[in-house]
């Protein structure tokens, strides 16, 4: 969202292709988790082991930390980026195929949200100038 807001702010037309576990951040009911789990390159307020970050309530304590920290840093918030790349008018494609195969409903999404498959991607990020994959 960081990408695409900027890039829609200096101009470009902008266009990013959402699949399997990214497909969470088109959902109406945005509520994203934060977890260093599998990820040791996440920094942690203090170390902790890895069996700690397993127990319950581990990754809602550090989906709340994440926040916070975003918050007093000001840095805006995952709903503010979406919020914005809406109104730049991102346009946002839902791989077709990821929400059948994760049996996802057309209205857990939000408006404006377009699907497709790998092609319609392609489609524009065959003609585009810079393509990132990220």
């Amino acid at each position: 969202f960081i990408l695409a807001s900027t890039a829609a702010a200096l101009g470009y037309e902008v266009q990013i292709f959402w699949t399997f576990y990214g497909l969470q951040c088109l959902k109406k009911d945005l509520n994203l988790q934060v977890t260093s789990l599998g990820n040791p390159g996440m920094p942690m307020p203090m170390p902790m082991p890895v069996l700690i970050q397993a127990l319950p309530g581990m990754q809602g304590m550090m989906t709340a930390m994440m926040k916070q920290k975003m918050k007093s840093k000001g840095v805006a918030s995952v709903e503010e980026l979406r919020e914005m790349c809406q109104e730049a008018e991102v346009k946002m494609i839902a791989c077709q195929m990821t929400v059948d195969l994760f049996d996802m409903s057309r209205d857990d999404f939000i408006d404006g949200v377009e699907y497709g498959g790998a092609a319609t991607f392609f489609e524009f990020a065959g003609e585009s100038d810079i393509c990132l994959f990220i």
